[in-house]
């Protein structure tokens, strides 16, 4: 098998010690656990009888390894690839429409490093202010791909995840054609089904509008989440939260630039193609779930108040 490259830095030292605290993990019972959790997919008629240690070790993680809790999230996670396919199927990264998307519409690296309290930072902007309804499903899609391969290369864990948002290219065009059943699906997906603990969230180069659709979102998202979301005027506000040499070149850093990081993950992404490609049938099965099989429509049912965004 074809070694992989390495992309991210993993905690070392009183970093990895930190984590271990954070995470709750015990490194003389964390094998019990995960082999706990094994059993339970292997009875569990709708889901998959088994799947890699790896990411089953990231939700074990991503749980604060409470066995009840990772339970949902795996069941949610199959769910989802199910429930889902605009996310979950068709995920060949060498594919046009997705090559051409990650190549040259979107960015959204993790970052190599991790700041001092043992956390990772993905940077993620537009580079094509013009994209159209399929290429911005796609760059979620894309996110969720970026966030499978680091269920398997987070191989230590880490403390929490912080997201910068860059909304420099965002505009009304662009704003009005999110679905809000597309927003809210991948908001559950986010919260719901991976394991993700989501410290922070930035948003920078903001304008009026986008404070007003990070309003509009925010009724889709958990009050703990809300209250994690910072707006910044300028970019050495971020310095506050992130070490600045840490970011890319881009934002004032010296980890390398937006566009070689881009690349890098593009490689990376390549390197799981066979994967994304075999993961295609591994979901849930709803005909076979005891009792009461998952209603998408009542999973993903949009108050009202929420159906229109008007973008004036």
């Amino acid at each position: 098998m074809k070694m992989k490259t390495e992309l991210l830095v993993q905690p070392s030292g009183e970093i990895w010690k930190m984590t271990r605290t954070e995470l709750k993990e015990d490194i003389n019972t964390r094998d019990r656990d995960l082999a706990a959790i094994k059993e339970w997919l292997r009875k569990q008629p709708h889901l998959p009888n088994e799947w890699e240690d790896g990411p089953l070790m990231t939700f074990l993680r991503g749980s604060s390894y409470s066995l009840e809790k990772c339970k949902r999230k795996l069941d949610m996670y199959f769910t989802m690839r199910a429930a889902c396919p605009e996310f979950f199927s068709n995920r060949d990264p060498a594919s046009p429409g997705l090559d051409d998307v990650f190549t040259s519409k979107i960015q959204g690296p993790p970052l190599p490093g991790l700041t001092p309290n043992g956390r990772r930072v993905t940077i993620c902007r537009g580079v094509y202010p013009n994209l159209n309804t399929q290429e911005i499903t796609d760059s979620l899609k894309l996110a969720l791909m970026i966030g499978d391969v680091r269920l398997t290369e987070e191989r230590e864990g880490v403390a929490g995840d912080i997201y910068v948002l860059d909304a420099a290219i965002l505009g009304p065009s662009l704003l009005a054609k999110l679905s809000p059943a597309t927003v809210k699906k991948f908001m559950i997906c986010i919260q719901e089904a991976y394991p993700v603990k989501l410290k922070e969230v930035h948003i920078i180069n903001t304008s009026p509008i986008v404070e007003r659709f990070v309003n509009f979102v925010k009724p889709f998202l958990k009050e703990k989440i809300r209250k994690r979301i910072f707006i910044h005027r300028e970019i050495k506000e971020l310095y506050k939260y992130i070490p600045q040499d840490m970011l890319p070149v881009d934002y004032g850093g010296s980890c390398g630039s937006m566009d070689d990081l881009q690349a890098q993950w593009k490689v990376k992404l390549h390197e799981y193609r066979d994967w994304f490609i075999l993961q295609e049938s591994v979901k849930a099965d709803e005909s076979r779930r005891p009792g009461r099989p998952t209603n998408y429509d009542e999973l993903f049912g949009i108050d009202g108040t929420f159906r229109q965004l008007a973008i004036d």
